[in-house]
């Protein structure tokens, strides 16, 4: 989550006509295709590159329009008309940005891949699995740093009503993120491109993002952080090759900053909210293993558990046929029956 991103702050807060996401039902029979002489290969990728890139640019301003329309337009219109007060109007303000953005990403979808967005599909199981894989992911190394006494306890306060306000946010920025950067990013790069340089190039712009939330740190800090949220942006976007589905997705990635919320540990460099956890913690070990400016997800024990689990996924997702290579590429392969 960025430090001061104006989507999170305001919650205070042609492409192929074949779609890709339907891959996982229905296997691409890529036989079909004849291979393409090197020139055209060339010319081929420059071509796919330039539709992506303008795909890329309709989705971003259908989903960020979306919501700017709504915050400049609707949002000031309820106002006026039904004056709801500061905490319905928080309520209308954080509930319509969610459903601009994942209108807008629809309409997108609609009428420029002219497909069934079926990775917008509500899955209850698989939703409460990815919420119970990501909140163990997160319980599991920071339960070790309290054990090693990296981490301290100082007191427990209990559960504070503001929590519930906080987890809307942390849901409603888990989804947005998602939407952007898997969803849209990078599905339509791994159609251009294949799913092992779309994989490397969302993590990257990923990270890169949240260098804000660093900008006061070191040189080590903001390495530490570059490498564990690229390792994040590849871990969510394994998920989503898996499961192709947002809520999926955006499910283990709430939970994942939830869980660190609760232990009382500064969340990707935020300190705003460890006020309202349950535990107030302090650190008592080294930067490499707590984390340090960052927090937890810069600790080198939750790098490595998350370079595992990104092990992992990826190893089950190439096993079940689920990584995708272009037709423009001289190492398209024949999909796996």
């Amino acid at each position: 989550m960025k430090k001061h991103d104006p989507l999170v702050d305001s919650l205070n807060f042609e492409s192929p006509k074949l779609s890709l996401d339907a891959m996982s039902s229905e296997r691409v029979d890529t036989t079909r295709t004849l291979p393409l002489a090197t020139g055209n290969i060339a010319r081929r990728r420059i071509h796919v590159t330039s539709r992506m890139l303008g795909s890329l640019l309709l989705g971003g301003v259908a989903i960020l329009g979306s919501i700017l329309v709504f915050r400049q337009g609707l949002l000031p219109l309820i106002d006026a008309v039904f004056h709801p007060g500061p905490e319905w109007l928080s309520v209308f303000r954080r509930a319509g940005i969610l459903l601009t953005a994942v209108g807008g990403y629809w309409a997108y979808v609609h009428w420029h891949e002219k497909r069934e967005a079926t990775e917008l599909r509500l899955r209850p199981v698989h939703l409460m699995l990815g919420g119970a894989s990501g909140a163990a992911l997160a319980a599991l190394p920071i339960a070790v740093l309290f054990a090693l006494g990296v981490y301290e306890q100082v007191q427990f306060r209990g559960a504070s009503p503001a929590l519930l306000g906080v987890a809307a946010v942390i849901c409603i920025a888990a989804i947005i993120e998602e939407l952007v950067y898997r969803c849209l990013l990078f599905r339509l790069l791994e159609r251009a491109w294949g799913t092992k340089l779309a994989l490397v190039v969302q993590a990257v712009v990923f990270a890169l993002q949240h260098l804000e939330n660093v900008e006061q740190g070191g040189t080590s800090d903001v390495v530490a952080m570059l490498v564990s949220v690229t390792l994040l942006g590849l871990l969510w976007a394994g998920v989503f090759v898996l499961a192709r589905n947002l809520w999926v997705v955006a499910a283990n990635h709430a939970a994942w900053n939830f869980t660190i919320l609760l232990s009382g540990l500064p969340l990707s460099g935020i300190e705003d909210w460890r006020k309202l956890a349950p535990l107030e913690s302090r650190f008592a070990g080294p930067d490499w293993l707590t984390g340090g400016m960052f927090g937890t997800e810069s600790s080198l024990l939750v790098i490595v558990s998350i370079t595992i689990a990104v092990v992992l996924l990826l190893r089950a997702a190439r096993r079940r046929g689920a990584f995708f290579v272009p037709v423009a590429s001289p190492d398209a392969m024949p999909a796996k029956p």
